[in-house]
């Protein structure tokens, strides 16, 4: 590695959260680039103590000066906190420390001068209710880098899932696909599939949004004027396109292994699924950005935070992802 090694920025997340625990934690672990976190350097040290962690923390104030990582050390690139959090508390002054390193990470990414973003997870809840309206890493990402439609994709060691909606209600579920909608986001899959995870000619499945995929119309009409228009348009394009498929005959080995990535319509349609096969191995991936972002496949585990029980496993996968895509 060089001083032109790719560089990785991470985002500590929520501090009252495990987002700190997991990010001291980087720095057990060997990576090829240059590694920084951003955060609040005195709370991150704070947490280290509260952890035992004899980890070294070096502060960088340029991302430029960021070296080639070393097991054994931390490079922080410092954003100030504006309390002293103690583990497992949430503090509404916190969000806009939370926004903050966002946007810094952001920044740095569509300058040029980072190669990838990862999120520790955040909590809505403390920035919704200090009055700034937020829905999640994705959305807020998609405002600051201009991105007309991203995609939330949670891609494990055997099985990606796209999402065609995200943290919805599941009654508002159905009103909000349309057809337009759909046939982008599985463009803007198939597309950085290709560019990102370089994948020749990737195979899409597109689940059905209700039982039996409708069941020729008579448990739904979604598949109907919906899902199965949007899938022949772009099976008429070229796409190796298929769908709308059963999601309870979709995940069978037999069906996963003609395919490189589902489609779900909500959240909990292919989640479950996924996160049964490969929990603590899962990385969230928003496509359609012009930026790489990576994140972990958990919460911010408030109970868990300063313990010593968080597992680091999922950060180390998106940092590791990150680096791939990147």
């Amino acid at each position: 590695m060089t001083q032109h090694s790719p560089l990785i920025v991470v985002s500590s997340g929520e501090p009252a959260g495990i987002g700190p625990d997991i990010s001291l934690a980087l720095a057990s672990r060997p990576f090829g680039a240059r590694v920084a976190v951003l955060g609040d350097v005195g709370l991150l040290e704070t947490r280290a103590r509260l952890l035992g962690s004899a980890v070294e923390l070096q502060v960088c104030r340029d991302a430029r000066d960021v070296a080639p990582h070393e097991v054994g050390r931390l490079q922080v690139l410092p954003i100030a906190s504006p309390t002293c959090t103690e583990a497992g508390k949430l503090d509404t002054r916190n969000a806009g420390y939370v926004l903050a390193m966002l946007k810094r990470g952001t920044e740095l990414c569509v300058a040029g001068t980072a190669q990838a973003l990862v999120t520790a997870p955040v909590q809505k809840s403390v920035i919704t209710q200090s009055g700034v309206p937020f829905s999640g890493h994705t959305e807020l990402l998609a405002e600051l880098t201009g991105a007309p439609q991203p995609v939330m994709l949670l891609a494990g060691k055997t099985l990606r899932v796209a999402l065609a909606t995200t943290h919805l209600p599941l009654r508002a579920v159905a009103a909000a696909l349309d057809r337009a909608k759909l046939e982008s986001l599985i463009r803007i899959t198939h597309r950085d599939l290709q560019q990102r995870f370089r994948i020749a000619r990737p195979r899409v499945l597109v689940l059905g949004l209700n039982p039996h995929a409708g069941e020729s119309g008579t448990i739904g009409t979604e598949e109907q004027t919906i899902i199965e228009p949007a899938v022949r348009a772009l099976a008429a394009e070229g796409l190796d396109v298929v769908g709308p498929v059963s999601a309870d005959t979709a995940f069978t080995p037999e069906s996963l292994a003609r395919c490189d990535v589902v489609v779900a319509m909500y959240h909990d349609q292919g989640l479950p699924v996924l996160k049964a096969l490969s929990f603590g191995e899962i990385v969230n991936v928003t496509l359609g950005l012009p930026i790489v972002r990576t994140s972990v496949d958990h919460g911010t585990a408030l109970a868990l935070a300063g313990t010593g029980r968080a597992i680091p496993s999922s950060l180390f996968a998106a940092v590791e992802l990150a680096l791939e895509l990147a």
